[in-house]
C-alpha cells in the first residue's frame, strides 16, 4: 500500500494495488472515489480536500489493527 498526498491541489491517493489497471471509478462522495480493477478489487482511492478528511487532528496518525504478515 502506498499513500501519495499532492499538497499543490490537496489531493492524496491510497493505493493498495500496484501495477497498471484498466479501473472503472465510482464516487462515493463528491470528494471521495474509489477505482475498481476488472475483477472488482479496490485498485486505489482518491480523496480530494484531503486535509479536511485526513487531518482532523493536529498530529496525523496511522494505525494499522491487526495486521498479519501474507
Amino acid at each position: 500500500m502506498k499513500i501519495i498526498y499532492d499538497p499543490k491541489v490537496d489531493a492524496a491517493y491510497i493505493r493498495l494495488k500496484e501495477g497498471r489497471f484498466q479501473v472503472t471509478t465510482q464516487r462515493l462522495t463528491e470528494d471521495i472515489a474509489v477505482n475498481y480493477a476488472p475483477d472488482g478489487s479496490v485498485v486505489g482511492i482518491e480523496i480530494l480536500d484531503a486535509k479536511k478528511y485526513l487531518l482532523k487532528h493536529k498530529q496525523p496518525s496511522i494505525e494499522l489493527v491487526n495486521l498479519q504478515p501474507a
